[in-house]
């Protein structure tokens, strides 16, 4: 699931509330015309304003929903622009038709309930948020509760079938900005129908400090599952990008990469399968690179046996520039 923007409305100005959002994680701040500079004193946050970083009647536009004309209209924006809504008496219902017809939505909200309604509504929701709320309090609040919104992935148990000792290879190591939880890590795969659940460095053992902040997540080959049901290769990964932190019970939430890390190492590929498919990965041949049990345990690589269990993650078809596509895909 992609993460939400967060937008908030600074129109009159207010320094104090401003700072109050970009310290809670606004991304963009809708501002009058001549304002932009003063966001830009308090930090490098997105301006939306007719001299912002988001020109408003050039690449986003302001529509107020009162009635099925107004609902039309919107949907007869050019796609890529971004269309901020306001919406009176009617909400659910235009914004269901919207959102099956476009992307590019951003809904102004008055409070965090609201903003939890807009991001749910067909089950994906709105594409952001535009928070108009004077409460410094309140207005943290709301943001957080729209970064706490997630996505369910059904998560299914693999048999492990094998494993075998590989050589040297380069694996990378996926450092967050976040700090994860037992039962948690990421979804890897060799191929982009199936996934292991990869998990964090959370357990201590006498030889290494825990890294909770850490996936030591494989080859650098490897598919790795990102919001919005994209894939990258650990190859690709920087840091600033964003990667799906999937705990055991297929709960998801969004990190943000601190660094990752390539190191050569001795390789191990886990060979397994799940519902009558074949999934493998290859990974770092160490007791402290673990898989992820049904009951959320992690399990180091190197003790597992035929017909142990495992999480993972199916997808149907294979994968173009990392984007799902239905298509004859065979990777072994």
């Amino acid at each position: 699931m992609t993460m939400k923007k967060i937008w908030v409305n600074l129109i009159p100005w207010d320094e104090a509330l401003a700072r109050a959002a970009i310290d809670s994680g606004a991304e963009a701040l809708l501002v009058a015309k001549g304002d932009s500079h003063k966001a830009k004193k308090i930090a490098g946050v997105k301006t939306v304003s007719e001299d912002g970083d988001i020109v408003l009647g050039k690449d986003a536009e302001v529509v107020e929903i009162k009635s099925k004309a107004d609902e039309v209209k919107a949907s007869g924006i050019p796609k890529d622009r971004i269309v901020i809504l306001r919406m009176k008496d009617w909400t659910i219902i235009p914004l269901e038709n919207l959102i099956a017809q476009r992307g590019n939505l951003v809904v102004e909200v008055t409070s965090g309930e609201e903003a939890k309604v807009m991001t749910e509504v067909l089950e994906k929701g709105v594409d952001g948020v535009l928070f108009n709320i004077r409460d410094k309090e309140q207005l943290c609040k709301g943001i957080k509760l729209v970064q706490g919104f997630s996505h369910q992935l059904s998560l299914v148990k693999a048999k492990i079938k094998g494993t075998k000792v590989l050589g040297l290879g380069d694996r990378a190591c996926i450092d967050t900005c976040t700090m994860m939880r037992p039962g948690q890590g990421m979804l890897i795969g060799n191929t982009g129908g199936g996934f292991f659940l990869v998990h964090a460095e959370v357990v201590e053992n006498p030889y290494v400090e825990s890294r909770p902040f850490r996936v030591n997540a494989g080859s650098l080959h490897a598919y790795v599952l990102v919001p919005g049901g994209g894939t990258r290769y650990l190859s690709e990964l920087r840091a600033g990008d964003e990667v799906l932190v999937v705990g055991h019970d297929g709960h998801t939430e969004t990190a943000f990469i601190g660094r990752v890390k390539v190191e050569k190492r001795p390789m191990f590929l886990v060979t397994a399968e799940a519902c009558g498919k074949d999934l493998s990965l290859v990974l770092q041949n160490a007791e402290t690179i673990t898989l992820t049990t049904p009951d959320g345990k992690a399990v180091p690589v190197t003790s597992l046996k035929k017909g142990d269990e495992v999480m993972a993650y199916l997808e149907e078809g294979g994968r173009h520039f990392g984007v799902k596509v239905e298509e004859t895909i065979i990777e072994r």
